[in-house]
């Protein structure tokens, strides 16, 4: 499933960190479907949405 390469937030596809990015090139799909997952993760009351978010923030090295 994975493309091979190590799980690293992304330096070029990133909005906020690079988590969405990173995890885009990681699985070989667009970073928008994950952008889109973090943003409907926001709606009900947005604390799952940024949870996740920072904690995928925290745990994922840099590229």
């Amino acid at each position: 499933m994975s493309s091979g390469r190590p799980l690293r937030r992304s330096r070029r596809n990133r909005v906020i960190a690079g988590v969405c990015g990173g995890l885009g090139e990681f699985f070989g799909i667009s970073a928008f479907w994950f952008r889109l997952a973090f943003l409907i993760a926001l709606l009900p009351g947005g604390f799952p949405g940024i949870l996740g978010y920072i904690l995928f923030w925290i745990i994922i090295p840099s590229e």
